[in-house]
């Protein structure tokens, strides 16, 4: 059998197609090849219109049928990763209402902080293990705020994932680790917190039904395996978000393990089985995709708006036209602490570990004299792994405390630089794999329709393809650049 995974970014869809018996990648494409349009109408805003994603996801969905013809017929199931905590509203003939209000989105802020206010610290803690802070709930209460109208003609909202799921099966389901992530979900009672639905003033109707992460959610209507030019009647057996998915993508599925990204924004996402909260909310729990009654299993994630944006900024605006790699190779030629220049890349919205405030990108220390555009990329690798370290010193505080951190070897982490600061400033060692969250949606409707009978065999195939080990002599100055560094993010 072979197993179709799509990855919903905000960038752009990938879609592959993997081997299910072993585990190869047979072949992935991505729509568009440049990037998804993100409006900006006010500052702060960000949104999305959902059928350009449909769009793009039948492009990337051809390509993979044109590369590998006739085998496209041997497609057994479909599973979806999609980037968290957007809002999509629909009405009562399933058509959008308005463009999608995605997650770096920072419109909401208050609406969330008021609620975390009037619910009270302990209830949101100890019950939503967070903050209504800028996630779905708070975007829907804005809509409700601001377009009454609009809202009153809501028959469902969704996440992102869930509306492409609803494009190919024609069924409004959503995940409870959706609901979770979109700060419905109440962790001690084990369902939609009431309370919050009663502040807010929804009605637990505009909610779609509910279903596992792995489980078959509906299937392939023959009207859209016509349009995406495949077998009708497959089932769409997985979803999760971006984030919990890029985790099952590394076989992080087990209290104690830990993923990594690096790509438009950056994430530690690490899983516990206590449920644990930070108590100013600047990281996040979540349900996990394997979590059950019987098997608690919660996503600890730490979000950082601004790293490869702040890469592809430089990119763009430095005037070398150097490839990513290149720009790698004359990093390297500029030593650790980048010679007293350091850049807070805190440039892509309100950030949560810093209490949803939003600096924005700073560089400082910068001489004419002294640097040049390879300080620049140094810097900007640096201020990325110094704040991926200051978000683990608070992930600690959960319980999170990593030995190895695992990561697919895409985006930042093809820097050896950029893994070798992150080894030695985190202490941990730092594992690479060929995969990234469209291979793990594919695996993901593998499990999800039986065709693997446990996790392990999912991943039986998972082999790490480098490894970087802390080095005790690079350390010392790796921890001295953090703590100037870190002293300017405190004065800020």
């Amino acid at each position: 059998m072979l197993l179709l995974g799509i990855d919903l970014g905000s960038s752009s869809v990938k879609a592959s197609v993997i081997d299910g018996e072993s585990g190869n990648c047979l072949v992935s494409a991505f729509y568009p090849k440049d990037e998804m349009k993100i409006i900006a109408s006010k500052p702060g805003w960000a949104e999305q219109d959902p059928d350009e994603w449909w769009i793009n996801l039948k492009a990337a969905v051809a390509e993979c049928n044109d590369k590998i013809g006739s085998k496209k017929n041997d497609i057994g199931a479909i599973g979806i990763s999609y980037q968290m905590h957007g809002l999509v509203t629909i009405d009562t003939d399933c058509r959008v209402l308005r463009p999608s209000i995605i997650w770096c989105d920072s419109r909401a802020v208050e609406y969330g902080q008021k609620a975390f206010i009037a619910l009270g610290k302990g209830y949101s803690l100890s019950y939503l293990l967070n903050s209504p802070g800028n996630f779905t709930a708070a975007k829907l209460a804005w809509v409700k705020k601001n377009e009454p109208e609009l809202f009153g003609r809501i028959y469902k909202i969704m996440l992102p994932g869930d509306y492409i799921a609803m494009r190919m099966t024609g069924d409004i389901v959503t995940s409870f680790t959706g609901l979770s992530e979109g700060i419905f979900w109440d962790f001690k009672e084990n369902r939609v917190s009431e309370k919050l639905l009663e502040y807010f003033g929804f009605n637990s109707d505009i909610l779609p039904e509910v279903m596992p992460s792995f489980a078959t959610q509906g299937r392939l209507m023959k009207s859209i395996a016509e349009e995406l030019g495949l077998p009708a009647d497959i089932p769409v057996a997985y979803r999760a978000g971006d984030q919990p998915n890029n985790a099952l993508s590394l076989n992080v599925l087990n209290p104690g393990e830990v993923a990594a990204t690096a790509g438009t924004s950056g994430v530690i996402y690490g899983v516990t089985d206590q449920k644990k909260f930070d108590q100013h909310s600047r990281v996040n729990t979540f349900l996990h995709v394997n979590h059950t009654k019987s098997n608690t299993r919660l996503g600890v994630l730490l979000c950082i708006n601004g790293t490869g944006i702040l890469y592809s900024w430089l990119k763009r605006n430095t005037g070398n036209n150097l490839s990513y790699d290149e720009m790698n190779e004359a990093a390297e030629k500029v030593t650790a602490g980048s010679e007293g220049l350091y850049i807070l890349p805190f440039g892509n919205g309100s950030e949560r570990m810093l209490m949803n405030k939003d600096y924005g990108a700073r560089i400082i220390g910068l001489n004419f004299n002294t640097h040049t555009s390879s300080h620049l990329y140094r810097a900007a690798q640096e201020g990325i792994v110094f704040s991926f370290r200051y978000g683990l010193d608070i992930m600690k505080e959960t319980g999170i405390v990593p030995a190895v951190i695992r990561a697919g070897a895409a985006n930042m982490f093809q820097s050896r630089i950029f893994r070798e600061a992150l080894s030695c400033i985190t202490g941990t060692e730092i594992h690479l794999y060929n995969t990234d969250g469209s291979i793990g949606a594919a695996r993901g409707a593998g499990i999800g329709c039986g065709y693997y009978k446990s996790e392990k065999e999912a991943f039986a195939g998972l082999q790490a393809v480098g490894v970087t080990h802390p080095e005790e002599s690079k350390a010392g100055a790796y921890e001295e650049a953090y703590s100037v560094w870190k002293n300017f993010l405190m004065t800020m």
